[in-house]
């Protein structure tokens, strides 16, 4: 360890690819973190609604064909 950081000291260049790679693996896992958040959201989100139209055809609010009509519908793309 200490060969490497005597080689930095003398040559400070060597510094830039090191922080180039480290900000790269950075910026991953932040990425891989926030899509494993997104999606998370998205079939909790999903889950809720299934339930609330389970609730509005079972008090009668909406017939079975309606509920299941919104349960197969495409989910909209957001951007």
């Amino acid at each position: 360890m200490t060969d490497i950081s005597q080689a930095i000291a003398q040559d400070v260049a060597l510094l830039i690819p090191i922080i180039a790679i480290g900000g790269g693996f950075a910026v991953a896992i932040v990425a891989i973190i926030f899509g494993a958040i997104k999606s998370m959201s998205t079939h909790s989100e999903r889950e809720k609604s299934r339930r609330e139209i389970a609730a509005y055809v079972a008090e009668g609010s909406m017939t079975p064909q309606d509920g299941a009509q919104l349960l197969n519908a495409a989910p909209v793309k957001s951007t």
